[in-house]
């Protein structure tokens, strides 16, 4: 059976590919997601207020003092009381690409062009196999429009574009007023792929401390109907590559969007509750599906129930909306149901 699959030029073992999680950040934990089943990694994300604070330090302690003595450049503090996360990041991408053999994607987090485009650069000089741009963005200025925001989008993937010549995809979130036009837009700026979609975490209210609290919440396999519909109107009308991300828990929910269109599926929220091994279980239940079903290949399954393929072209927009309120019942009507005993 053929599980290999391709995402941005890479060529992969299979679809299942560990998102960017804090599990990245163990080098062992790397190993042993290639040794379970990982086609490729994506690294856990540096953000840009690191690389920001970073410059900010730096240039603090490079000029304080220097207005009194020439030789006050040597005040540079010594290692141990200056940590640099980014060189830490650059440095645990070339030790994790001397133990594996899969490909392995760096991830940026940021909401501005600011200083990306040199930091990618570095990214791929250390052996990033890829760059994944993690554009999370909460507009709240008022004076913004939504025409600002996409332009910052592409304006952004342009820059780090420019400086590189590995693969970058950028992940989204969903809330565009035309997400089939921003995609265009986005393939057409030349993103590699298309991860879909980023999980905003909502923070929360502590009643007791009166504090507001980041509060991450795992994904369920409701999450992926989102990315699954939008993976399966763009499915073949963007030339960038589609990984779904958000909700993949077994086998079979990655079945269903290799079948609406996805290159790739992501995992994270399921190794984070069950452990690195379940990458091992979630291809396992795929074969066994596939097998069951006489499929030989991913190949066969991708895009085979996106919109272009499916026979109904409605099922992924407003049409299938009213019919799903229209046949949908209560669950204490469907409880209390007799019709099938006495018709």
């Amino acid at each position: 059976m053929d599980l290999t699959t391709t995402y941005m030029g890479l060529q992969l073992r299979s679809p299942l590919v560990p998102s960017a999680s804090p599990l990245s950040e163990d080098i062992d934990n790397i190993k042993r997601m290639e040794d379970a089943g990982a086609a490729a990694v994506v690294m856990h994300s540096l953000f840009e207020e690191q690389l920001r604070q970073e410059r900010y330090e730096l240039h603090h302690h490079l000029t304080h003092g220097t207005e009194s003595y020439p030789e006050a450049l040597t005040y540079f503090p010594e290692p141990h009381s200056f940590r640099v996360g980014a060189e830490e990041y650059l440095n645990h991408i070339q030790r994790a690409k001397e133990k594996i053999n899969i490909p392995l994607i760096a991830s940026l987090n940021g909401s501005s062009v600011g200083g990306w485009t040199n930091y990618a650069r570095q990214l791929q000089q250390a052996g990033a196999d890829g760059l994944e741009l993690n554009v999370y963005y909460v507009p709240t200025d008022m004076d913004l429009t939504g025409e600002q925001i996409e332009q910052t989008y592409i304006e952004i993937l342009r820059s780090v574009k420019a400086a590189m010549t590995i693969p970058v995809a950028i992940k989204l979130s969903p809330y565009f007023t035309n997400m089939a036009n921003m995609a265009r837009r986005l393939d057409n700026a030349g993103a590699n792929a298309l991860v879909l979609f980023n999980r905003f975490y909502q923070p929360d209210i502590n009643l007791k401390t009166l504090e507001v609290e980041p509060n991450v919440l795992l994904s369920t396999p409701q999450s992926m109907r989102l990315p699954m519909r939008w993976i399966a109107i763009l499915y073949d009308r963007i030339n960038a590559s589609l990984a779904a991300t958000s909700g993949i828990h077994k086998g079979q929910d990655a079945i269903k969007l290799l079948m609406a269109g996805a290159n790739i599926t992501m995992l994270c929220s399921v190794l984070l509750r069950h452990g690195i091994d379940q990458i091992r279980a979630i291809e396992q239940e795929m074969r066994e599906w596939m097998v069951e079903h006489e499929y030989e290949s991913v190949r066969q399954l991708q895009g085979s129930m996106s919109q272009k393929n499916c026979p109904d072209k409605s099922a992924f927009e407003r049409a299938q909306y009213m019919r799903s309120l229209q046949t949908y019942k209560p669950e204490w009507e469907r409880v209390f149901d007799t019709s099938h005993y006495f018709g």
